[in-house]
């Protein structure tokens, strides 16, 4: 009898190659997963709207742990939310206001996105010639274009305008950052109650301590009940940490920054030779 495991899959630089998409191998291998009796989430710094956009596009069905493993959704139901607490959100977003940073607001209502979203990130830019000289043409507009509102996307003023929205919750601040990074996180710090990390080389993040992707997979293996320890956790970043080290077997991406490779139980093949597929086969279709 195959012992019955929960499989938590990052989206960026994981999942999806880096022409943004999910391979065909890798739907065949989670869907050979999920017929096995396996359960297969997707737990992202993405909010959980934008990852059900995602999967929308494929065949695929699975439970979610949106903006970095703070909201946990499955079977239709929110099975934990954990949020930063108002006082805090003004205080990250005077922080951030007196040092000029773009910066999106991840909450229950949607993805809140400052007006002033393109200046500051052409100001950025115009500051980091050496990034802007390796752009793209896509990447340079997805960067820099201000976003437009739609259902899930609002575009603000003052942060106050945010917070008095009824029955409102704050999960992440999501921040590109290309100089300094450093100094940004040391002003940071000051600030108790809040955990910083990172998805890659041009940005920040900021939750509530509490609310990281390990949050996520524990509460998704208690609804299933699975134990923790049949648990695999597959990611390629710093917020991917916390869910590979709860995880039973943590599976780095052959893409992956070196820290995580080498932090992880094993390593797998890169985003773009269907790692995620590779990995499935190996260390859980390849039990008896």
């Amino acid at each position: 009898m195959i012992m019955k495991k929960l499989i938590a899959i990052d989206l960026d630089g994981t999942l999806l190659s880096s022409n943004i998409d999910i391979s065909p191998e890798n739907i065949k291998a989670i869907q050979a997963a999920q017929d096995a009796g396996h359960i297969v989430m997707i737990c992202s710094g993405r909010a959980p709207e934008d990852i059900k956009t995602v999967i929308s596009k494929t065949p695929l069905q699975c439970p979610v742990a949106g903006s970095n493993g703070t909201m946990v959704i499955a079977d239709g139901k929110l099975l934990s939310q954990i949020s930063i607490g108002k006082d805090l959100v003004e205080s990250v977003t005077a922080i951030l206001n007196k040092k000029q940073y773009p910066f999106k607001i991840y909450s229950n209502k949607g993805i809140f996105v400052a007006s002033t979203w393109s200046e500051r990130m052409l100001s950025f830019l115009e500051k980091n010639k050496d990034v802007l000289n390796h752009l793209t043409e896509k990447e340079y507009k997805l960067m820099t274009e201000q976003p437009k509102e739609t259902d899930s996307i609002k575009i603000f003023e003052d942060v106050k305008e945010v917070l008095s929205i009824e029955d409102i919750t704050v999960q992440k601040f999501f921040i590109p950052t290309i100089s300094g990074k450093d100094d940004l996180i040391a002003s940071l710090q000051d600030l108790e109650g809040i955990s910083i990390t990172t998805s890659g080389p041009y940005n920040i993040e900021i939750m509530d301590t509490n609310g990281h992707k390990g949050n996520g997979i524990r509460v998704m293996a208690e609804y299933f009940n699975i134990p923790i320890e049949d648990t695999v956790a597959i990611g390629d970043n710093f917020n991917d940490v916390p869910m590979l080290e709860a995880a039973g077997l943590s599976v780095a991406m052959g893409n992956g920054d070196p820290t995580i490779k080498k932090m992880a139980d094993v390593v797998t093949l890169t985003n773009n030779e269907h790692g995620v597929a590779h990995a499935i086969e190996k260390y859980v279709l390849a039990e008896k």
